[in-house]
């Protein structure tokens, strides 16, 4: 039997909802569903959780941080891990402070994911975040005196009145401020934000977001940040690697747990993929039943390991999914490969394939001949 050794959390409530989100997250009603939602999530837990030792835990939202510790770590106790487990809380600068990142680090979590988005105050406020840039750098130099050694900042290019220059700006003053991991997301607005029906006028266009993302490339690079994943850049070190492992558990296309309103899991021993309710009461009420479940066909499981693979910097092991899928990977898409190679947008490994820096802009297009 095949153990499921990740699980996602998602807390989704905020305190107020940014004009890019569109995410499932309700601002400004924790105080009255703390309690209740916790409970929601230890009983579901018990349900369904069989008891693996887990080698990561993911705390996401909307903003974890927002609970007290003693709820999270009530959650977070319901669970077995162990010394090498990473188990990361997602922040929200304005939320926490010193005495709050301590009690988040006392209570087990290791490693923390600050959504800073940008360092500029001006762009701060016109999409709707509530801390501060000097805020921002406070908490990445308040994580690491609680004692994190393990520090990710989430940003996004293409934002309104957002320039190249500003944008490198904010990698620089994160690779200064010693962080260990970095996300990187293009703006999307997507029905159910803000900025859907409020759509700026001064946003980046597709060229500009392209400049911003190989000019990320650079940086980071120049900085010793590995490019492991489309979006994601971690530090190196000698003894310690700071790729996120709970990530790489999806894009390998292993097995997750997903408890929590609007989470996601997949059970690999069923090729089973599944939603929980996003509806807060209807979480609450019939958290035992999922919204949404779907058992994958081989050929849609293939399609996803391909397509998960080639978000990762090292690409898709060929030989991996050849035994795996019984086939002859270069044979089945020796067009597609010969196409993109030919066009510098693919690159051969020691294991399989890769795409280029250039290859990520157009990731889409790409997968869309290995998977359509």
């Amino acid at each position: 039997m095949q153990g499921c050794f990740s699980a996602y959390i998602h807390i989704p409530f905020c305190k107020s909802k940014c004009k890019y989100c569109s995410f499932v997250s309700y601002p400004d009603i924790l105080h009255t569903l703390q309690d209740k939602y916790t409970d929601t999530l230890l009983k579901e837990i018990d349900c369904f959780y069989r008891g693996e030792i887990l080698k990561t835990i993911y705390f996401g939202g909307g903003t974890p941080s927002l609970l007290e510790p003693e709820y999270l770590s009530k959650v977070l106790n319901s669970l077995d891990y162990d010394d090498n487990t990473e188990i990361t809380l997602e922040i929200n600068p304005e939320t926490v402070d010193f005495k709050k990142l301590c009690a988040f680090k006392q209570a087990g979590f290791n490693r923390v994911s600050i959504g800073i988005q940008t360092f500029d105050d001006g762009i701060l406020k016109y999409i709707g975040r509530i801390h501060s840039s000097d805020r921002a750098k406070l908490t990445v130099k308040n994580a690491f005196a609680s004692g994190f050694d393990n520090v990710s900042a989430d940003f996004i290019y293409g934002l309104p009145e957002q320039t190249l220059a500003s944008f490198v700006n904010d990698l620089e003053t994160a690779v200064s401020l010693g962080v260990t991991h970095i996300s990187l997301y293009g703006l999307k607005i997507e029905e159910g934000c803000f900025f859907y029906i409020n759509r700026p006028n001064n946003i980046a266009d597709d060229d500009m977001q392209a400049d911003m993302y190989l000019a990320a490339i650079e940086t980071l690079k120049k900085s010793g940040f590995e490019h492991y994943e489309i979006s994601n850049f971690a530090k190196q070190s000698e003894d310690k690697r700071y790729e996120s492992k709970h990530n790489l558990n999806y894009w390998d296309a292993n097995a997750y747990y997903g408890f929590g309103a609007a989470a996601h899991g997949y059970c690999k021993e069923k090729s089973l993929r599944y939603s929980n309710w996003s509806n807060l009461d209807e979480y609450i009420n019939n958290y035992k039943n999922k919204a949404a479940q779907i058992i994958l066909t081989k050929q849609q499981q293939l399609e996803e390991k391909i397509f998960l693979g080639f978000r990762k910097g090292c690409g898709v092991d060929v030989k991996q999914i050849n035994s795996e899928f019984n086939i002859d990977f270069d044979k089945n898409y020796k067009c597609v490969l010969k196409k993109y190679m030919e066009s510098g947008h693919l690159c051969k490994t020691k294991c399989g394939y890769k795409l280029s820096d250039e290859g990520f802009l157009l990731s889409n297009i790409i997968l869309a001949d290995f998977v359509g």
